[in-house]
C-alpha cells in the first residue's frame, strides 16, 4: 500500500514508520508540521529508505492536504498528528483545538474528496485510520471495569475533549458520507524517542542527573502502559485487517500507579548507573495535583486482540528496561533537547505521559 501517515516524526508516528519499513512492503508519505516534539532522527534508517517520503505540511492547511492526496494517491491514511500533552492543553488549549479538531476535519474533507473520485475497487479498499486515546472515556474509579470499545465518552481536559471531538468527526464522516474510517483508542505509550516532558523520560533523565522527581498528589493515579513498538505493530494490524466503521481498543494489560512507575525507574537506574549519593527514591517529591487530574485509565483489549490476532509482547518491566537503556545509550539525542530548545520551558511534574 501507499500510506499517507500524519505526524510521522512524532513519538508514535516514527515508531509506526520504522515498523512499516522494517516489517512490511508498504510505502509511506509522511506529513508532519515538525513542531517542537517532532524528530526526523527518530525515523532512523527509515528516513533514508526510498519507500519513505517526508513532507513538511500542516494538516489544518486544506490546500496543502489536497495537493498531497492528488500527488501521492494513497491507498490508506494513518492519522497520528496531534497535540498531546495534557499540561500544555490546560495552559493553552487553542492549539489543541486547531490541530486535533480542525486539523482532523480538514484531513477528513481532503480524504473524502479524493476517495470519492477513486474507482470502485480502490474506493472499497481505502481506509482512514484515526489514532486516538483512552482519555476520551474520562476517568475510572478504583473498582471500575476497564474501558472497552463501547465505553461512553466523558472527556475531562482540553486535550481529551479535542480528541473526543475528532473521534466523533471521523465516525460522522463514515456514517454520513460512507468514508471507510477506523478509530483506535490506546493507553499510555512509552519507549525510545519519547519527548522529555513525558513521565518516563522526564523521570529517567532527572533521576540520572540527580534532580528532584516531582509526583502529582500522592502518586496513586493509575495508567495502563503500552510499549510504543508494540503499539506500532498493532496499528498496522488495524489498518490491514480493521473493518470500516470499526473501533479498536489497544492496551497492554499493564496498569501501574504513577508512584510505582517512578519507583521502578529509580530501582532500574540504581542497578545500571548507581548513584554514590544513594537510592534515587530519595529524589521523589510529592507536589500539588494538577487541575482535573483523572484518577485511572485502563483498557480491556480483548476484542481487539481477538480481531487482530495480536497481543502486546512486552510486559512493563521488560519494556521499561529497554526504554531506560535506550535513553542511557542515546544522550546525543536528548541532551540538546534538554539544554537547548527545551530550556526554560516547564519540564513538568511527573504526571502521566500522553500518547504522542
Amino acid at each position: 500500500m501507499q500510506i499517507l501517515l500524519t505526524g510521522g516524526c512524532g513519538f508514535i508516528g516514527s515508531a509506526v514508520i520504522r515498523h512499516l519499513i522494517r516489517a512490511t512492503g508498504h510505502r509511506v508519505v509522511n506529513v508532519d508540521k515538525m513542531t517542537y516534539a517532532a524528530s526526523a532522527d527518530a525515523l532512523e534508517e527509515a528516513g533514508r529508505d526510498p519507500r519513505h517520503l517526508l513532507i513538511r505540511a500542516d494538516i489544518a492547511d486544506g490546500r496543502a492536504m489536497a495537493e498531497v492526496f492528488a500527488a501521492h494517491q494513497p491507498d490508506a491514511v494513518m492519522h497520528l498528528a496531534a497535540e498531546s500533552h495534557v499540561d500544555r492543553s490546560i495552559d493553552g488549549p487553542a492549539e489543541f483545538i486547531r490541530t486535533n479538531l480542525v486539523g482532523t476535519f480538514v484531513l477528513l474533507e481532503a480524504a473524502r474528496s479524493y476517495w470519492r473520485d477513486l474507482n470502485a475497487k480502490r474506493r472499497a479498499a481505502f481506509r482512514f485510520h484515526h489514532v486516538s486515546t483512552d482519555e476520551v472515556f474520562g476517568a475510572l474509579s478504583a473498582g471500575d471495569p476497564p474501558f472497552t470499545e463501547s465505553t461512553p465518552y466523558d472527556p475531562r481536559s482540553p486535550y481529551s475533549a479535542s480528541k473526543a471531538g475528532s473521534d466523533h468527526l471521523v465516525r460522522a464522516w463514515h456514517h454520513t458520507y460512507g468514508l471507510p474510517t477506523i478509530v483506535s483508542n490506546t493507553s499510555n505509550n512509552y519507549g525510545p524517542y519519547q519527548f522529555p516532558e513525558k513521565l518516563i523520560p522526564l523521570v529517567t533523565l532527572n533521576a540520572l542527573e540527580g534532580r528532584p522527581l516531582p509526583v502529582y498528589g500522592d502518586g496513586s493515579n493509575t495508567r495502563d502502559w503500552l510499549f510504543v513498538e508494540d503499539h506500532a505493530e498493532a496499528l498496522v494490524r488495524v489498518l490491514e485487517r480493521g473493518e470500516a466503521g470499526g473501533t479498536y481498543a489497544i492496551g497492554a494489560r499493564q496498569p501501574r500507579t504513577n508512584l510505582q512507575v517512578v519507583e521502578a525507574i529509580c530501582a532500574y537506574l540504581d542497578t545500571r548507573r548507581p548513584d554514590t549519593a544513594g537510592d534515587r527514591r530519595r529524589l521523589i517529591r510529592f507536589v500539588t495535583d494538577r487541575p482535573g487530574h483523572d484518577f485511572r485509565y485502563e483498557i480491556d483489549p480483548s476484542r481487539s486482540e481477538a480481531a487482530l490476532g495480536w497481543r502486546a509482547p512486552h510486559d512493563f518491566e521488560r519494556g521499561l528496561a529497554r526504554t531506560i537503556d535506550w535513553f542511557l545509550a542515546n544522550s546525543a539525542w536528548w541532551e540538546p533537547i534538554r539544554a537547548g530548545r527545551y530550556a526554560g520551558q516547564r519540564l513538568g511534574s511527573a504526571a502521566p505521559a500522553r500518547k504522542d
